[in-house]
């Protein structure tokens, strides 16, 4: 039987995907490229984690997230007219990711024994490491390093988790709770223009 935590570790797969995808399509790249710019957004944050917490990378053991990745080729493929149209497609897509990945992050470090400030410490790897290697490949500044509100939204779900699991909630519950504080806080920093100051040189 497939536990929560897989299927939103499937769901935010498949949402980093398209966002990888199509941001390699507004870059013209081929299939094969696009394929390999959403596999590296999807698995990129997760495969860091693994290697820092000392396991093997979660894929190699499930090529379940090389399918879903080229489902989500698939459904851009198919529907990559409507998507393109869709000026926040790609933004509503990256936010649901971020969410999901982080507490899949928080989950597997609590799961492999470290301490909680370690588990936030790679929810945020989880969520945002796959994206900085996505604006790589496609040869932008990455997203995390500009003054948007990023990966500090997943440090923020990791405190949501945390109050959460001192409530003493139930592990479904507090998984959503916590994905939704990360896309919420992402989502509205955005659109109220939320950012750090910018550190400015001469």
């Amino acid at each position: 039987m497939i536990s929560f935590i897989t299927i939103i570790d499937y769901i935010g797969t498949f949402a980093f995907a398209i966002s990888g995808i199509r941001l390699a399509s507004a870059k013209q790249f081929d299939w094969f490229g696009a394929y390999v710019v959403g596999l590296a957004t999807a698995i990129g944050g997760g495969t860091l984690r693994d290697i820092l917490l000392g396991v093997s990378p979660f894929w190699m053991h499930q090529p379940a997230y090389l399918v879903v990745t080229a489902c989500a080729l698939g459904f851009v493929i198919l529907f990559g007219k409507y998507l393109i149209h869709l000026n926040n497609t790609f933004f509503i897509f990256d936010a649901i990711g971020l969410g999901l990945f982080a507490v899949v992050g928080i989950e597997k470090s609590l799961a492999c024994g470290f301490s909680f400030w370690v588990a936030v410490i790679m929810g945020m790897t989880t969520g945002a490491a796959g994206g900085v290697i996505r604006d790589v490949f496609i040869n932008e500044v990455p997203l995390i390093f500009r003054k948007e509100i990023y990966a500090l939204a997943c440090v923020f779900g990791g405190f949501v988790y945390y109050i959460c699991m001192y409530f003493c909630l139930p592990p479904a519950l507090t998984q959503f709770i916590a994905a939704t504080g990360v896309i919420l806080a992402r989502v509205l920093a955005v659109k109220y223009h939320v950012s750090l100051p910018v550190l400015k040189g001469r």
